[in-house]
């Protein structure tokens, strides 16, 4: 079963409007909805923002529907001129860019989990190939691979971007990937991030963003279909 954590409702109705068979059940205010899409089980929800609204949903879809696989996708903006808005970006890693314990020794993005520190969560190389394969199928859409900084902040600020760009190295920005991704590894659960570009670093020069997270939702839908009939675990 793949499990697909949404970060628009827009999104997770196109995704459900192509399922079969879908049955919701409320947890802890999220709504899981389960189905079958192009013949693979799926239980899609919506996280809402933020790294703990993230981080929850994924712990709750593994402990109650035990995926082999998680997806995050949703939007992101560009943390470098390699990626401009309508482009498709696939996480290699991830990294909780707004992690901070340098006063007591630690890098900036290390997070402690047992056994001793993390920088980057690393996503699942099959899925992430399979995913990216997919993306490339879509007409008119660029496709980049790279590390996804995730962050309890909107960054708009073109400096502040650049300036995690510099630091991890990271393409785009969002709110949710790494904690997901942080999660999945400690329950070891193969993960993978797809996200859409919906700011660049000349900040939306003449895109109306709510018309933006529709062709989002769309670029993403028309990938979870065709990934779902391709995906081998």
């Amino acid at each position: 079963m793949i499990g697909i954590i949404c970060a628009m409702q827009l999104e997770a109705d196109g995704i459900l409007s192509l399922a079969e068979g879908v049955t919701n059940e409320n947890i802890y205010g999220m709504t899981f909805s389960r189905g079958t899409l192009r013949g693979k089980e799926v239980t899609v929800v919506v996280c809402g923002e933020g790294k703990v609204n993230a981080a929850m949903c994924a712990a709750t879809l593994i402990e109650r529907y035990h995926p082999d696989a998680v997806i995050n996708s949703g939007v992101a903006g560009a943390l470098s001129p390699l990626v401009s808005i309508g482009d498709l970006v696939v996480g290699s890693k991830a990294v909780e860019h707004d992690m901070n314990m340098t006063p007591l020794g630690y890098k900036q993005g290390e997070v402690c989990v047992p056994g001793g520190t993390v920088t980057f969560f690393e996503c699942d190389k099959n899925l992430s190939t399979q995913l990216a394969a997919v993306c490339k199928t879509l007409p008119d859409t660029r496709v980049a691979q790279g590390i996804i900084a995730s962050g309890d902040m909107f960054v708009s600020d073109r400096k502040k971007r650049l300036r995690i760009n510099d630091r991890f190295g990271a393409v785009a920005c969002e709110m949710e990937g790494a904690a997901i991704g942080h999660v999945c590894c400690r329950c070891g659960v193969p993960y993978a991030i797809l996200r859409a570009i919906s700011d660049d670093l000349d900040e939306n020069k003449g895109m109306d963003f709510t018309k933006f997270c529709r062709l989002a939702a769309d670029k993403t839908v028309a990938v979870m279909e065709q990934f779902c009939a391709q995906w081998k675990s």
